[in-house]
């Protein structure tokens, strides 16, 4: 089977440039969104030069001018966009209302796969703590724009980012495992979910062209990385050979502990809460035909132990 077009909008972004890797070692024709608000940050300029030059197609384009979004749609077959939906970065969800708008009128795009990528709206959108939920609130409305249209679509579910949880040992705010001490989120007995973000962008590709994953939500849960605060902490420790000292955070002090904070910081520290102390999600079931590790067992995803033993 032939395979699919690809065109990725942020593809210079922390998923994005990734995206665009798996998409060009995995044999795609690969077209980024090159947007003029980029300006001068020649970090991101190198980097697209660095991906045309591994063959990638950068295609001129703009959420302020629909008709750039629609001829650059043209080219593909696909469409992902992988644009931010972090407050304390930027935060452009409801941007892509343009782009499914764009795709609608250029009436080619055999799947869209909309910037998602952590917990599934629909799941936990009833549950979620404010003022994160308005994180979940937004890629609903895009996911009903989506469904109205009738625009074939894959949402990928990827739970939580290796860089951002491993690296802090769940900690918020720490991007790097302590050797001394760690701050267990109450009794640290919560499981969650713990990817590797290329392994994220690899499953996310492998999506595209599969008939199995259309119109549908697909998890990107390995067994292997399901697992507590706790056991993240004690793999650590087994890895270093030393025990941390453990300060206990309840729940009640770290709902204080949000007041203080701006809001932006207050929407991320509402996923942590989530995730953390009423364990979102494992909160519910999913079938193998969901689970990106079960649908492609040919990827050698990064288990939790081997993305730690780059700390040590």
């Amino acid at each position: 089977m032939e395979k699919s077009k690809v065109l990725i909008i942020g593809g210079t972004g922390y998923l994005g440039r990734r995206l665009v890797k798996a998409s060009l070692a995995l044999g795609h024709e690969t077209y980024i969104l090159h947007r003029p608000e980029i300006g001068i940050n020649i970090d991101k300029v190198e980097m697209l030069v660095s991906f045309k030059m591994q063959g990638a197609h950068l295609v001129p384009g703009s959420f302020k001018d629909l008709n750039s979004l629609v001829e650059a749609v043209k080219l593909v077959d696909v469409v992902i966009c992988a644009i931010s939906g972090v407050h304390v970065r930027s935060h452009q969800i409801l941007l892509q209302l343009k782009l499914v708008e764009a795709i609608k009128e250029a009436g080619n795009v055999k799947r869209f796969l909309p910037s998602e990528f952590g917990m599934d709206p629909r799941k936990l959108m009833d549950t979620a703590m404010d003022p994160g939920k308005v994180t979940l609130d937004e890629k609903m409305v895009v996911r009903k724009a989506i469904e109205e249209t009738g625009i074939p679509f894959t949402y990928v579910s990827a739970n939580c980012f290796a860089g951002y949880f491993l690296g802090g040992l769940c900690q918020f705010g720490k991007i790097l495992p302590s050797r001394d001490a760690v701050i267990i989120h109450g009794d640290g007995n919560k499981k969650a979910i713990y990817n590797n973000e290329d392994d994220i962008a690899t499953y996310t590709i492998k999506t595209i062209d599969d008939p199995r994953t259309l119109n549908k939500t697909i998890y990107i849960s390995p067994p292997k990385n399901i697992l507590s605060q706790r056991e993240v902490v004690q793999i650590w420790e087994k890895l270093i050979g030393k025990e941390l000292q453990k300060i206990t955070l309840s729940k009640e002090d770290f709902l204080v502990s949000m007041k203080v904070l701006d809001y932006a910081q207050q929407v991320g520290l509402s996923h942590y809460h989530d995730v953390c102390y009423e364990g979102c999600l494992t909160s519910f079931k999913i079938g193998d035909e969901e689970e990106a590790s079960k649908l492609y067992p040919e990827v050698k995803y990064t288990t939790v132990e081997d993305y730690l033993k780059r700390y040590v």
